[in-house]
């Protein structure tokens, strides 16, 4: 259903397809605002919360995809980036509970998917995300004590048992 690309994930609203994953949470947004809002009502806040899912993409689901997929001198590049890309992310959740403020947001909803992916990131990259960000590691806490968040990621073992085999299929390790 995705008319350029022809990948996942697409939504079928209303028999028509919305692609990519920040589309789909943008239209989410638009077509259901009576419920609690993702986007910022303030056009600079809007921008700014893309803005940082835009970052997420490319810092921290790029490096991420990468991670454990590298070895030795490469690996360390990327984890180094990764990091990086997490503590800049560290600081501009600064205090507040989540990126949009006291509540759960566009930015959250793009950056908690890939969280299930760090217990696999670790062992691959031998690190521990909460020795090296430990208020990120604080948000991750509060995002998963969300019903609609820890029911709908998938386990973080079963995604590294299928790291294991992707490993294996691509002839890694």
């Amino acid at each position: 259903m995705n008319p350029v690309h022809k990948t996942i994930p697409v939504l079928i609203h209303n028999g028509k397809p919305i692609c990519e994953s920040h589309n789909i949470v943008q239209y989410i947004d638009e077509v259901w605002k009576d419920k609690s809002p993702l986007l910022p009502s303030d056009p600079y806040q809007r921008s700014q919360a893309r803005f940082w899912a835009d970052y997420v993409d490319k810092k921290i689901y790029n490096n991420a995809k990468k991670l454990w997929k590298e070895k030795g001198e490469e690996q360390e590049e990327v984890k180094r980036e990764f990091i990086e890309g997490l503590k800049t992310l560290e600081g501009e959740l600064g205090d507040k509970l989540y990126f949009g403020g006291e509540s759960f947001g566009f930015v959250d909803v793009v950056l908690v998917p890939v969280t299930s992916w760090f217990y696999s990131l670790e062992i691959c990259g031998k690190f521990s995300i909460e020795a090296e960000c430990p208020r990120f590691t604080a948000w991750i806490k509060r995002c998963m004590e969300k019903e609609s968040v820890s029911s709908s990621l998938p386990d973080p073992h079963k995604v590294y048992d299928y790291v294991l085999l992707l490993k294996k299929k691509m002839g890694i390790e």
